[in-house]
Parts: C-alpha cells; structure tokens; sequence
C-alpha cells in the first residue's frame, strides 16, 4: 500500500476577497495561515508523517507546506517545487471579483468557465503583465508550454506527467507522499485517481487545509468504497470538509 496525501493551501487573501487567482502569486490570509497549521496538527494526529513534499512554484502553496510541516517537526523534509502544480491560470478573468463576474457575465457563463471541464476563460495577451512568460520563475520553462488560460481539461494534461514521473517513483519507493498544491491542480489529480467522469468533476470543490488522504493499492489505484463527497480518498476532518467545499461552491454566485 502508498500513502498519498493531498493539500490544497489555507486561504489565500485573494481567496478572502472572492477573487479569481490563478497564477497570481498571493499569500495566505491570517485564517489561512492557521488553517495551514491546523492541516499539520491533523496529520501528526494521525500518525501521517510524510517523507517527501511534491508541491507547486506559489507562495500560497509553499508556505502551507512550511507551516503545516513546522507543526509536525518536519521542517527538514524534501519539498519539490514544480509549476506542473501550479493553480489553473484563469487567464483575463485573474483579478476580478467572482460575484461582479457572475453579475456582468452572468452566472451560468461563469460556472462554466470555473467549472466546465473543457471551457478556459479568455486568455490574457503574451504582453500581458499575468501572462507567466514575464515571471522569472519561469524562465527555464519552454515559452509554448506556459498558459495564457486554462481550463481543467487543460491542468490535467499539464499536472499528469509531473504525476508519473516524479510522484509515482517516490510512491514505488514506499515514501509517504505530500501533495501540497491548488484547487484546480488537486481536482485534476482526484479526477484520475477516483476515475471521475469529465461532467461530474464539475460538482467537485477542494476545500482548502484539510488533509486528503488516500491508500493506494500496487497499481496506484485507491481501494474501497466511494465514502464522503464521492470520493475513494478520506478528509481527516470531514466535518470542516463539507462546510469547506460548500463555501468554495457559493464563491461566484451572484446574488
């Protein structure tokens, strides 16, 4: 059996503002911060010690990592960073407000770019300050591969070949593994490992800092049953999970 634990970061201030992020490099909010601690506490609770960090190239997404490892003495661990992690890149729409989104667009035009599997939202210019080619993070990474929008289909083709080439060896080699990254990059990852349908991935929200832990068996595949919210992977706290992802759902309605 392989552990494999998915995070996705505490809130974000732009989280706390109802803003599309995307790529847009912001930090955790106070709340965020602690929610980043609690998802530590929780997993030394559990007797789940990581042994390596798979997490992306943003702040929010580091300093969760950091925060959570510090609560459980771990500070020294590997942390891989890769922008195969990174958030959706929610192109044109970064910076705006969800709720004055949905009542300019309407809020069905802004579910599906948020949601539909296979609708990116406009994308932002190349000379575009949010276009990720003027980032320095980015410099080593070739100029056609970096997104000026994204949809999850998108995410998904970008996040797994980070997934089999550098998660699935440390899996193999029986590490625990923390995955510490996004909401989108995290639905792309449970779309495959649950086998999720391209329409119902629609109805999944990640909540931000609870612990995602899955078992999977040799073939890397989670065992059982479908428990909460459909899936094989289990919230160490399910409780916080549900209001969580239900309050991710409520982001960009209009009213």
């Amino acid at each position: 059996m392989s552990l494999l634990v998915l995070l996705r970061h505490g809130e974000s201030t732009w989280n706390r503002e109802n803003l599309f992020t995307g790529w847009v490099d912001v930090d955790l909010s106070e709340k965020g911060e602690k929610e980043a601690r609690q998802a530590g506490r929780l997993l030394r609770e559990a007797g789940i010690g990581p042994d390596v960090v798979h997490q992306s190239l943003q702040r929010r997404a580091i300093r969760t990592t950091v925060l959570a490892l510090d609560e459980m003495d771990l500070l020294w661990l590997p942390q891989r960073c890769h922008w195969r992690l990174n958030e959706r890149h929610y192109g044109a729409l970064q910076g705006k407000d969800k709720r004055q989104t949905a009542q300019e667009f309407g809020t069905e035009q802004v579910l599906r770019w948020r949601r539909g599997y296979d609708v990116a939202p406009p994308p932002v210019a190349p000379d575009d300050p949010m276009h990720p080619r003027h980032d320095p993070r980015y410099r080593d990474v070739a100029p056609d591969l970096l997104p000026a929008s994204e949809c999850l289909k998108d995410v998904v083709a970008r996040m797994l070949p980070y997934w089999y080439d550098a998660v699935v060896p440390d899996l193999r080699l029986g590490r625990k593994v923390l995955v510490s990254a996004h909401g989108n990059s995290l639905r792309a990852l449970v779309k495959h490992l649950d086998g999720i349908s391209d329409g119902d991935i629609a109805g999944l929200n990640i909540p931000t800092g609870n612990p995602l832990v899955y078992e999977l068996d040799d073939d890397l595949r989670p065992g059982g049953t479908p428990g909460l919210m459909g899936l094989r992977g289990r919230y160490l706290d399910e409780t916080a999970a549900v209001e969580g992802a239900e309050a991710v759902a409520r982001q960009a309605d209009a009213r």
